[in-house]
């Protein structure tokens, strides 16, 4: 959705998105001053305390992450531009949509529990060989196809949610590093993921500038290119026991451990809820903005929703790292009400394109806040071995969802986008009565609200 071509009528100013990075960078630069007196420093900032293999290994394993949210971020940003310039009709869109939200229930859910059963290395790699495919697949064809890249690519998107994380944390406590490390991880994932979006947009914009008969080779070299770096990197670099767990004990520990934990459903339905308030966005934004035939100017303001994310994101610290920290589950609680409102807003009335930009930009920087938090709240109460399974199997309601909405919404026309995004905002409202009752059930052993 970041590569628009046509003619423009209202322009973002530049300087919201000059005041969004510089207020990531001041949130950034002015943390460890107001956090001096606190038990800990972030090593992102002080890494003269943090031991150099610690560095290194956060390091490497952001390097892959953000490469492989580039090659996430450039199927989104040429999607739709791509088919419509190949003449694929909306309903043929509709209809890879759909495939591509049925393949990652169908498939995708399950995905996570065959992580944790071969190792997370492996299923790392395997999202490298699907992008790796739908980038040969496409300079082959010179066509993008609706059934084949949707499924592999859906599937890739599948395995990003869920693998890269696991085997970061396993591989991280594995090593023997402190459990806060972690923490500051988690929201440099969020921040780098924002970030190297951004970066692709960039390099499909200058992709698609070339001549009309190569301008999809170029995009799809790229995610070629990309892929085998990553899985040069990930064979040669990353470690991880060969073994293969054995289906039937890891079948008790998930049914005893996942299937009979209220929290880890509760878990699990807040991040379900927040995926599809995501899959909703992205698919309605666009069309929200330029309602009515206003002419909008869409691919600037793309990165205005990215630096609104990575400014939530760096906010993270400051709420559990600083003079005074607060619960998870209590600003959790908050993030996902004011994201509900910002959407139940949208999905009510009309507003002024500047207002709508402004609420999104909202919006984002409460995902960037939701995101490693929850991912937090997941190393509290899932066990390393399981986290895959239970990741996936999570955003099975989500997708299930938007196979629904896409039918209804997409072919048959019966609902709206104002009840389509009406939904999302009722989610998440259900999702910030998740974290109420997680903050008064039964705490786990692992106290770490207090790291």
């Amino acid at each position: 959705m970041g590569v628009v071509i046509g003619s423009e009528e209202w322009e973002l100013k530049s300087y919201l998105c000059i005041f969004l990075f510089c207020a990531s960078l001041c949130s950034l630069t002015l943390f460890p001053y107001f956090s001096k007196n606190s038990n800990r420093t972030t090593g992102l900032f002080d890494p003269s305390s943090v031991p150099a293999a610690f560095l290194r290994f956060q390091r490497s394993f952001l390097l892959v992450y953000s490469l492989a949210s580039v090659m996430e971020g450039l199927k989104s940003a040429v999607g739709e531009f791509e088919y419509a310039s190949y003449g694929i009709s909306r309903e043929q869109i509709v209809s890879s949509l759909c495939i591509g939200s049925a393949s990652s229930l169908l498939i995708g859910s399950s995905l996570g529990i065959f992580g944790d059963l071969i190792g997370q290395k492996k299923t790392c790699l395997l999202f490298c060989i699907l992008h790796l495919f739908v980038g040969i697949w496409k300079k082959l064809t010179m066509h993008p196809g609706v059934w084949v890249p949707s499924i592999f690519l859906s599937l890739a998107s599948s395995i990003f949610s869920f693998g890269l994380e696991t085997w970061m944390v396993a591989e991280h406590e594995k090593l023997g590093h402190r459990q806060d490390f972690l923490c500051d991880t988690f929201w440099l994932m969020a921040f780098s993921e924002s970030a190297s979006h951004i970066g692709s947009q960039v390099l499909a914009n200058w992709f698609v500038g070339h001549s009309v008969e190569k301008r999809f080779v170029f995009p799809s070299t790229a995610a070629i290119f990309l892929a085998m770096i990553c899985l040069i990197y990930i064979t040669r670099e990353w470690k991880e026991s060969p073994r293969i767990a054995a289906i039937g004990s890891y079948k008790m520990s998930f049914s005893a451990c996942i299937l009979g934990d209220k929290r880890i459903w509760l878990l699990a339905w807040a991040q379900a809820c927040l995926q599809f308030s995501i899959m909703v966005f992205w698919i309605l934004w666009a069309p929200t903005i330029v309602a009515d035939g206003r002419e909008v100017r869409l691919g600037m303001i793309y990165p205005c929703f990215m630096g609104a994310r990575m400014l939530g994101s760096t906010s993270v610290p400051w709420f559990t790292s600083g003079p005074s920290p607060v619960r998870i589950e209590d600003y959790l609680l908050f993030a996902f009400i004011v994201s509900a409102f910002v959407l139940s807003i949208v999905a009510y009335d009309y507003q002024e394109i500047g207002v709508l930009v402004t609420l999104f930009c909202v919006f984002h920087a409460c995902v960037g806040l939701i995101l490693p938090s929850l991912a937090r709240l997941r190393t509290i109460y899932v066990p390393n071995e399981l986290r895959g399974g239970m990741i996936s199997l999570s955003s099975a309601p989500a997708n299930a969802a938007m196979v629904f909405v896409l039918i209804q919404g997409g072919y048959k026309q019966n609902l709206g986008n104002a009840t389509i995004m009406a939904f999302a905002a009722l989610g998440l409202v259900t999702a910030a009565g998740c974290m109420y009752s997680l903050k008064w059930g039964k705490q786990p052993h692992q106290n770490w609200h207090k790291l």
